[in-house]
């Protein structure tokens, strides 16, 4: 655990807003009418299909896709529940599985990979619409309290026709940002350096991508690349990684984004700091929030948001009031009228859901805007212990053994000692008893305005 003594809170209403740049396959209009298939990270906009380059509005949801959303801990593995089982079974079968798993290198001489040096808890992600000047990253480090600033490639990519948050990196010099088991996975790293993919643990086991598997990926042009392994990256959503060489191939941007590791520095004004570096349309954001007192960060990645307890920390926690009378009979309402209907890694309704789709979906039609993932939905209330749960309240749990504290699935409290979720594929969405075992993360109860603000924030 990291040292939070000192700090303030980070406000997790830091806006960073996207715009969506289409990488069109041609100038036809054909092609640009086709889609986007390459979204960048950076300030503006919401998803449009449009010729590359153009400015867009605001994007309330740092990885939504039109159609499907993001799916990076969206619909990790969920406790598949047979009669009173409330889910244990899967969630356990899950915890057994070795992870990170990792497959055949694609073929030729294997990459030589630098060892790991230590561990580099991601606190802060900067990130712009193109390349940053190469000067950023060399001033953060100077900056009192940073320990180290990576420059990766940042964009959404479709694979196998879902929009994926994918980072492209440098293997020997990224590792360390990683979950710490997949940090320590030499494996891993060699497959990336070589040509493959690495995915997340949720996308490796919930759209079935077994290591060995080739997937198509869509950028600016169509490849096809060799799943290499799978664990838990640790920035908040990132679902998929590649190295530096295959991202250019794929028409992502070049050095667009910095992840930063300052784990005993206050990250409200480091942030500050950051920002005054940065040109226009380029901005910073936590990954992480911090206690007011020593205590465990409650943030947005591996080590970061979904890491921990759920529950926003205690200093932002007040932002209430918590949902209307009204609000929560919208919400269940929406919610109940679900059961039956599949899950689907990476969907969002209004058919197919994974488990924080649901969750997002069905409070959307309360009018409550939410963020997309279960690890940042776990920060839109203060925890309330089980013993004064209410219906609305959502419920949060562990499903990934490569990063054992990462919160990853997410279900829906309806009173009565039950609990609504859509478990995991090849089930529906389901009615089951509230599952509270070793794997369960904590209740939160949602308070719509912190809802909003971290769903505009990196972390949503």
């Amino acid at each position: 655990m990291r040292d939070r003594a000192r700090k303030l809170p980070v406000a997790l209403g830091v806006c960073l807003a996207l715009s969506l740049v289409t990488a069109a396959a041609g100038p036809s209009a054909a092609a640009l009418s086709a889609g986007p298939q390459l979204r960048l990270m950076s300030s503006a906009g919401p998803a449009v299909g449009v010729a590359a380059g153009t400015r867009l509005g605001v994007l309330q949801e740092r990885f939504a896709a039109p159609g499907a959303s993001q799916a990076g801990s969206a619909g990790s593995a969920a406790a598949a529940v047979t009669g009173q089982a409330a889910g244990s079974s899967a969630l356990s079968r899950l915890a057994r599985d070795s992870a990170p798993a990792t497959g055949p290198a694609p073929s030729g001489t294997e990459p030589t990979v630098a060892s790991l040096r230590k561990l580099l808890p991601p606190d802060l992600l900067v990130v712009g619409p193109a390349r940053l000047p190469g000067r950023i990253a060399a001033r953060i480090r100077r900056l009192q309290g940073v320990v180290a600033a990576e420059p990766v490639d940042a964009a959404r990519i479709k694979v196998n026709g879902t929009y994926v948050a994918m980072l492209g990196v440098d293997p020997s010099a990224f590792r360390g940002f990683a979950a710490p088991r997949t940090a320590r996975s030499s494996g891993l790293w060699r497959n990336v350096a070589g040509g493959g993919i690495a995915v997340s643990y949720t996308m490796g086991k919930q759209d079935n991508l077994p290591p060995g598997r080739t997937v198509r990926v869509l950028g600016t042009r169509l490849e096809r690349l060799r799943v290499g392994a799978f664990g838990t990256v640790g920035i908040a959503g990132v679902d998929a990684v590649v190295s530096d060489q295959v991202a250019r191939s794929l028409g992502m941007p070049a050095d667009n984004a910095i992840v930063i590791s300052a784990p005993h520095a206050m990250l409200a004004v480091l942030a500050a700091q950051v920002e005054k570096l940065l040109p226009r349309r380029a901005t910073v954001a936590p990954l992480v929030t911090q206690q007011a007192s020593a205590g465990t960060p409650v943030g947005a990645g591996a080590a970061g948001a979904g890491t921990g307890a759920a529950g926003a920390p205690a200093a932002v926690s007040d932002a209430g009031p918590g949902l209307s009378q009204a609000e929560i009979a919208r919400f269940l309402a929406a919610a109940q009228s679900r059961t039956g209907m599949p899950y689907v890694w990476g969907a969002a309704g209004p058919r197919a859901f994974d488990c924080s789709g649901l969750v997002q979906w069905s409070l959307a039609q309360a009018g409550v805007v939410m963020p997309r993932v279960a690890g940042a939905q776990a920060l839109t209330g203060p925890q309330v212990p089980v013993s004064e749960l209410r219906p609305g309240d959502l419920l949060f749990y562990y499903t990934d053994p490569t990063a054992p504290r990462y919160i990853s699935h997410v279900a829906i409290y309806i009173g009565n000692g039950m609990m609504l979720q859509a478990p995991e594929p090849g089930m529906d969405v389901q009615v089951v008893p509230a599952d509270l075992d070793s794997e369960f993360a904590g209740a939160v109860r949602i308070y719509p305005r912190l809802a909003a603000e971290v769903a505009a924030s990196p972390v949503g």
